[in-house]
């Protein structure tokens, strides 16, 4: 029998039509003689459903229609029941509508890409390509990702971090501190969101203000960074796990304004464009050979540094004044999969799949080498029980 992947997306996040574009890109790549694919679409409500219906990326226009012609789901929290079951029961059998063998999670952002329902796989056992739980949420989280990055030697740009409610109580002395550690420009960004939501450009205190305003409304947690302003940004797959791992080509996106934006990356500049590979780019950078490796060693070793797996996309800064390199963010589960940076390395979009597939199943085979619980019953071995408070003890 084929192995069944099952492809999560969609979900309850900003970036949820973006998730639906990757995860439609990447359910067409994978070999159909090799695996069966069953999709598993969550709606902006948290709802799961699934169906032939959900394949096709059209149907999306009208999601009420859509979710007409498909069966809503869910799976049971118990370890090992790898059972995608409905959510009406029949009146007779057991309501199974699919069996999971790996898990693609496609999830974009929040409740996604951030741990969270990599939380839900781990707690079922069934094994899934990419970032575990601490990775996934380090990654997403860019000042984590940023005190984590210093701390192992990789360049970050200076940043002031803060939480809302400290902007509310020390507002003066958190501008004051930006002011006189950054300076201007800067750029202000919502901690735990991709796909240049939430984020702007900074000149002066007016646009300060108006910038953490608006990053407020999608996040608890606001960085702020020193802007380099004579900036290339260039961008770098990372495929494997933290142990093995290869690099891809480099990108160069072209940005239409001063920083890169949703309608760049997504829509290419044109109407109709579909995720990540429409969006205007130099397909390999125009950089010397050395830059290039530089570039391709620090998307290595943020990679290895935050224990990642599977497929990431690891964004840099290049100063064109002085030269100096920066990592901007990790991208868990990149935009398209990135897989037009895997096709120019020489690996194509099925092949990747693959890849992903053959990884999560690796991983699961060595969590299966680790001890997690004993057998051992300590209540069945006599005496009192110890350390239990307000226990009573056997003398």
């Amino acid at each position: 029998m084929k192995t069944n992947i099952g492809v999560f997306f969609g979900g309850c996040s900003t970036e949820h039509e973006i998730s639906v574009i990757s995860a439609s890109q990447a359910m067409s790549a994978i070999d159909r003689s090799v695996y069966d694919v069953t999709p598993i679409y969550i709606t902006k409500q948290g709802h799961w459903y699934t169906g032939d219906a959900l394949l096709d990326v059209a149907n999306y226009r009208d999601v009420p229609a859509l979710l007409a012609k498909c069966k809503e789901v869910y799976m049971e929290p118990i370890r090992g029941d790898y059972n995608l079951y409905a959510r009406k029961r029949p009146l007779f059998g057991n309501g199974i509508v699919s069996k999971l063998d790996v898990v693609i999670p496609v999830l974009h952002g929040s409740y996604g890409e951030d741990g969270t329902f990599e939380g839900i796989l781990d707690a079922i056992g069934i094994p899934y390509a990419g970032c575990n739980v601490l990775a996934s949420a380090n990654g997403m989280d860019k000042i984590t990702m940023k005190m984590i990055l210093q701390a192992c030697d990789i360049p970050v740009v200076d940043y002031v971090w803060f939480t809302d409610k400290q902007w509310f109580a020390k507002r003066d002395e958190l501008i004051d501190k930006i002011e006189s550690t950054l300076g201007y420009p800067v750029i202000v960004k919502p901690a735990n969101l991709g796909s240049s939501v939430g984020i702007g450009r900074a000149k002066d205190r007016a646009q300060l203000l108006e910038r953490v305003e608006d990053a407020e409304r999608y996040s608890t947690r606001i960085i702020v960074e020193h802007m380099v302003e004579n900036l290339h940004e260039v961008n770098c797959s990372v495929l494997g796990d933290c142990d093995e791992y290869q690099t891809s080509v480099c990108e160069e996106p072209i940005k239409s304004g001063e920083i890169l934006s949703y309608e760049d990356k997504y829509m290419g500049g044109s109407k109709g464009a579909k995720g990540m590979q429409a969006s205007q780019k130099r397909i390999p950078a125009d950089l010397p050979e050395a830059v290039s490796e530089r570039i391709r060693f620090l998307a290595s070793e943020t990679f290895r540094v935050l224990s990642c797996h599977g497929v990431s996309r690891v964004d840099v800064i290049m100063d064109a004044d002085n030269g100096e390199i920066y990592v901007n963010e990790i991208n868990t589960i990149p935009g398209s999969l990135s897989f037009y940076l895997w096709e120019a390395t020489g690996i194509s979009f099925d092949k990747l799949m693959d890849r992903l597939v053959k990884l999560a199943l690796k991983r699961k085979r060595e969590q299966g080498m680790k001890t997690i619980s004993y057998d051992q019953n300590i209540f069945s071995m006599g005496g009192g029980v110890k350390g239990c408070k307000g226990a009573k003890l056997n003398k």
